[in-house]
């Protein structure tokens, strides 16, 4: 008979940057207002990367896996496998993953990208929760960093996207489980291609290389920057959150009551409002950070996860509900029966 596993979290990090922007601070260079930004995303501050810092998506991954992994009590070396997802990667090509396996010394393990964007830790979670059930690997390393702010249009044009964003990084350490009754219960991941361009950065691109974006660059292509349409993205994500949600509670045989933390992607307060509001959960079941520091795509549910697990807030035996929806259009859910 063929042994099963499960997988379980077995160790949470987290880092954001020091330099704290406020929505006054972008009020000095932008036509907006703190009140105008709250009640539209219920942002209050986030993170930048100073301009001047060598700090990026890699380095911010590292500071996130060093804690991760530290908290795991285990050694770098018991790494089988880094699974790193981000949007803003340091370079077109590699991909982050290398360049956090080179900077932390670890040996020759593989390292796997993904580019799910607001979805993209939920979709790693769930490469790394296979991979263990398999019998592949016992420790897998899953990250999610993001460095938003040097690609922002930080102008009255770019406000209603730029105000949203924020820089920092989360990780977990997901390692090999006997319990089949605990841990990491199943994951859900879908998406629907045909919204793509709705929330999305398309240049410079393989169909605008570097040569044309030199020879034609024009300061009002807004295809350099990030692009959304607001309206579209928050019904979608209220509808497709919901339905996640129910996916992961029907194959548990669960019910929305029997949730004991929901950590939903840090996109907008006000859809997480709408999804806590629709399940009738109490404000004690679902928890929110994105006023302190904006939507971190990526790394938003692994740096809630981590503070959600350090204020005692997820317990031994919690049934924790992960779910994120974003550019793509992409979403996914994870229940975890807290270990």
């Amino acid at each position: 008979m063929i042994k099963q596993y499960t997988s379980k979290i077995i160790g949470l990090g987290k880092y954001v940057p020091d330099n704290r922007v406020t929505n006054d601070d972008l009020s000095e260079f932008m036509d907006t207002s703190h009140d105008w930004i709250v009640e539209r995303t219920g942002i209050e501050e986030r993170r930048f990367i100073p301009k001047d810092s060598p700090e990026g998506t890699a380095t911010m991954g590292v500071r996130a896996s060093e804690q991760a992994i530290e908290r795991a009590g285990i050694h770098k070396d018991d790494i089988d496998l880094i699974v790193f997802a981000t949007l803003s990667p340091d370079y077109y090509f590699p991909g982050s993953g290398v360049l956090v396996q080179d900077l932390m010394g670890i040996g020759t393990c593989p390292a796997l990208d993904v580019r799910n964007q607001c979805s993209g830790f939920i979709y790693a979670l769930s490469v790394a929760d296979q991979y263990i059930r398999t019998g592949m690997y016992k420790n897998i390393l899953v990250i999610g960093s993001e460095h938003h702010s040097g690609g922002l249009d930080l102008s009255t044009r770019g406000r209603t996207v730029s105000v949203i964003f924020g820089d920092g990084a989360g990780a977990a350490v997901v390692s090999r489980h006997d319990n089949l009754d605990e841990g990491i219960q199943s994951t859900h991941l879908h998406s629907e291609g045909k919204h793509a361009k709705e929330l999305s950065l398309i240049g410079p691109n393989t169909k605008k290389w570097v040569h044309e974006v030199f020879e034609n660059y024009d300061p009002d292509d807004m295809d350099y920057h990030p692009y959304m349409n607001g309206q579209l993205v928050f019904k979608n994500a209220v509808v497709r959150f919901s339905e996640v949600i129910l996916e992961a509670l029907a194959k548990n045989n669960l019910e929305p009551s029997d949730i004991d933390m929901l950590i939903p992607h840090q996109a907008n307060l006000r859809i997480a409002q709408f999804v806590q509001k629709k399940f009738g959960l109490r404000d004690d079941q679902v928890y929110n950070n994105i006023m302190r520091y904006g939507n971190t795509t990526a790394a938003s549910i692994p740096i809630a996860l981590c503070e959600a697990w350090e204020e005692g807030r997820i317990k031994t035996g919690d049934h924790v509900m992960l779910a994120a929806f974003g550019s793509g259009f992409t979403w996914g859910s994870s229940l975890i029966k807290w270990v």
